[in-house]
């Protein structure tokens, strides 16, 4: 194996998303004299543009896709490899990619992110989205659709259900309130209004410009598993792009068959039990469907609280798995549970002198007890970098500590064109039944939740133009006692930032 080797890199970067092209940047600047090679599967980089320090650990930001050549013209001494990798051999430190090339590596760093998890495999009429691909397939399939179905309820599916206008879209949900992973009920009930009010129109500005690639042959099976022009970097039939941005449907315009705005109905508590076509349902007899579903349908879908809809096609926006599949077989990785490569406080995995960040690894260090992983594009972001960091002090042999960023987790996005801010427990993650929830809600305008935890601020959620971010930042960071303020804490006649500054 390793007389083969076509060149040896002092570092190799694995996929051109959020994660890989961070981690190449900063250690394109640390050590600008070092061999640094990113192997991506798809002409296209994902680069942070507008990147602004909201506050001590927000961070607010754009993502836009460039060509590779963007980064190749920045930093001389990178050489962008465009291919998928087919296979690690860690104790010879080699990759192989899919078009049959060995490269060599003294450090390695693994950011091939996620991969969607897919309802079925192989349906045609079952969409997932995750990357600007699949977000145009979507688009192009809705112009006929009078009726979608919409699995899932992380941040994908809730815009989605917000942005499409003119098809009845049946909202299938696992959770007792929409956006569980964000929100709690309290939020979904401040939300739910928007679903049914007419949007105000929008000047389409792209903030993420497209670059589209080759049509797919007619009749190949439209699984953006399968998506051949992949954009992450991915291994044979399953490679996949990179994530969509937080303004994904931006500048795209989600129009179905009909005429009326906006019918969304969700139903709560409930999963897919079963997915089949007209034909199968004419032959099985058990199957009874409620007048709604006249008329034949190219697929229906069957919940688990029994309900069938007939639908044009379904939307699978039911989060991902980290895309670990290359680089596992011959090599020793530990994995965590949710199938992530471990990696310690250096973003090491158990393979020396291989490192790994964003979605496809999980944070096996102690976290401080106000942060969480979530597989968001901060959090891509910030892992990149503490890592590039990372690898560029143990080469330099300098101390490095973990970066403040994951002292308090924090995310700032838009949902339903509110601004929407996370801090900490918002959810009252794993705090058990010890703690409090104060809460303030103006119906259209702001909702705002603190999480109090013995009589210490652990969390919040912002949603709307409430200006209270960096104060409760502050106020979660010092753990400063908030019982003497009581309820007082969000009352709205009071500038709480007086108090606190």
């Amino acid at each position: 194996m390793a007389d083969k080797k076509e060149k040896t890199f002092r570092f190799v970067i694995v996929g051109g998303g959020i994660a890989g092209v961070t981690c190449v940047e900063q250690l394109s600047s640390l050590i600008p004299s070092a061999d640094v090679a990113l192997i991506t599967a798809g002409p296209h980089i994902k680069a942070v543009t507008n990147y602004k320090q909201v506050s001590k650990t927000l961070e607010e930001f754009d993502v836009e896709e460039r060509p590779s050549s963007v980064l190749e013209e920045k930093y001389p001494n990178l050489t962008v490899i465009h291919s998928a990798v087919k296979s690690l051999h860690a104790q010879s430190h080699s990759v192989e990619t899919a078009d049959g090339r060995i490269f060599g590596y003294e450090t390695l760093c693994i950011c091939s992110g996620g991969r969607p998890k897919l309802l079925t495999k192989d349906n045609p009429f079952v969409l997932g989205i995750r990357d600007t691909d699949s977000a145009q397939e979507f688009q192009k399939r809705l112009c006929t659709a009078k009726r979608i179905v919409v699995v899932g309820n992380g941040g994908i599916a809730l815009e989605l259900v917000f942005e499409v206008e003119g098809c009845e879209v049946i909202w299938a949900v696992k959770d007792k309130a929409i956006g569980n992973t964000f929100f709690d009920a309290g939020a979904a009930q401040f939300l739910i209004p928007s679903l049914e009010a007419d949007k105000p129109e929008r000047a389409a500005a792209c903030k993420r410009p497209r670059y589209t690639t080759e049509e797919p042959a007619p009749g190949a099976a439209q699984t953006f598993t399968a998506d051949r022009h992949a954009r992450g970097s991915g291994s044979g039939p399953t490679e996949a792009g990179s994530a969509l941005g937080p303004d994904w449907h931006e500048g795209i315009v989600l129009r179905g068959a009909e005429q009326v705005s906006r019918r969304v109905s969700v139903e709560y508590q409930c999963e897919v039990e079963k997915i089949f076509t007209s034909e199968e349902l004419l032959n099985s007899p058990q199957q009874t469907l409620g007048p709604e579903n006249g008329g034949s349908w190219p697929l229906y879908i069957q919940l688990t609280n029994g309900k069938t809809f007939g639908c044009d096609f379904i939307v699978s926006a039911t989060g991902v798995v980290p895309n670990t599949e290359p680089f596992l077989p011959g090599n020793k990785f530990a994995l965590a549970d949710d199938g992530g490569l471990q990696v310690d406080d250096h973003m090491r995995t158990s393979e020396p002198d291989v490192y790994a960040a964003g979605d496809v690894c999980t944070a096996c260090w102690e976290h401080s007890p106000l942060w969480q992983q979530m597989r968001l594009w901060t959090q891509a972001r910030q892992m990149g970098w503490h890592a590039g960091r990372c690898i560029a002090a143990h080469v330099l042999s300098e101390p490095i500590e973990l970066d403040f960023c994951f002292e308090l987790f924090s995310h700032v996005t838009k949902f339903f064109n509110y601004k929407v801010v996370l801090l900490g427990k918002f959810n009252g993650q794993g705090l058990g039944p010890d703690h409090e929830l104060l809460v303030r809600c103006t119906k259209g305008q702001e909702y705002v939740k603190v999480v109090l935890s013995g009589g210490r601020m652990v969390g919040a959620v912002l949603i709307g133009e409430t200006d209270l971010e960096e104060t409760f930042e502050n106020l979660i960071l010092n753990q400063m006692d908030l019982t003497p303020y009581g309820e007082e804490l969000l009352n709205p006649n009071i500038d709480i930032e007086d108090y606190f500054d």
